[in-house]
């Protein structure tokens, strides 16, 4: 059947449109801050980035950038450019997405976001398998220990550990996961085993702090009742692998993820402190409602909730927060 367009008629693209891939460039370079580095993340060179930005310039009649030898930033009308050159970037991959998922073929990108030590020990390897699978699909992977702003990065899915999450965003549970106590058998012969939460404070703790968690601050559950521990930190860092390494050595007592003591508790290298008492962090892959109608997007968060189901401590518990 005949589709006739019907409403508001527009003007020839050749009267004044602009490009949707100036667009593109011109949201990535919003986002990073600079020529060189969205020039890094898109594969091409900072002049073609640059002429591209002129031409878009020009088209729009409007400057979108000031910028000099140190710093560049968006004009009041770059500021009003780049929300509508998102929806459109964002409107045209659906609109390529719906027709490949028309065809039956699940092709095009994303980016996912997800920390470091997961990242590594863990979604590098279930990504490897999923390009394997899905050869048309081509994923980038950041990894960072801070928070991400999912729109402005654009980022299509942060693998997340930990239940704070924004309720701007869906949340997919992939995978049950706890923190739990635990210091090596050197340590707690030398310091004997706390009898109690509040006996903590006398240990030597190692600290961390990770994306916008309170730093000191454990929030602790037995199954029936909650309890916050605020604790002097004898040792801190901001990256949860040094402190693993540390409570291997012998220097204190940590509250790390089941899946990052695991292996080490199995062996007898690290021993569970106050075993009965815990904090919920699981496991999920947050995105927006704009994502959720990706069906490779769908297809790839699939595809990590069976890979984790197999791999990670705990296993798989899907569910929708």
């Amino acid at each position: 059947m005949k589709t006739t367009p019907v409403g508001k008629k527009h003007r020839q693209p050749l009267e004044g449109w602009p490009s949707v891939e100036d667009l593109f460039v011109f949201v990535t370079v919003a986002r990073n801050g600079g020529f060189a580095r969205a020039a890094l993340e898109l594969g091409l060179s900072p002049s073609y980035i640059s002429k591209r930005i002129a031409i878009l310039e020009k088209c729009l009649n409007a400057r979108l950038f000031f910028r000099n030898n140190r710093v560049m930033r968006l004009t009041p009308e770059g500021e009003n450019a780049l929300c509508g050159a998102m929806q459109v970037v964002s409107e045209m991959d659906g609109f390529v997405s719906r027709l490949d998922n028309q065809r039956g073929v699940l092709a095009g990108n994303i980016t996912i976001n997800c920390s470091f030590g997961f990242g590594h020990k863990y979604v590098a390897e279930a990504l490897s398998s999923f390009m394997i699978a899905y050869p048309d699909i081509t994923v980038k992977l950041t990894l960072t220990d801070r928070e991400v702003d999912l729109v402005e990065e654009g980022i299509d899915i942060e693998i997340r550990v930990g239940d704070d999450i924004n309720e701007l965003y869906i949340a997919r549970q992939l995978a049950t996961n706890r923190r739990i106590l635990c210091a090596s058998p050197e340590y707690l012969e030398r310091h004997g085993k706390p009898e109690s939460v509040s006996a903590l404070v006398q240990h030597d703790c190692l600290m961390i702090q990770e994306k916008n968690s309170a730093f000191g601050n454990w929030i602790l559950t037995d199954g029936k009742q909650q309890t916050h521990c605020r604790l002097n930190g004898f040792h801190s860092s901001n990256s949860g692998s040094v402190v693993l390494i540390w409570a291997l050595k012998g220097h204190g007592i940590t509250l790390r993820s089941e899946w990052d003591v695991a292996q080490y508790i199995e062996r007898g290298e690290l021993v569970r402190v106050l075993p009965q008492w815990y904090q919920e962090a699981n496991i999920w892959a947050v995105y927006t409602r704009r994502s959720s109608s990706s069906d490779r997007i769908k297809i790839c968060i699939d595809f990590l909730t069976e890979h984790l189901a197999q791999c990670l401590p705990g296993g798989k518990a899907p569910g929708v927060l």
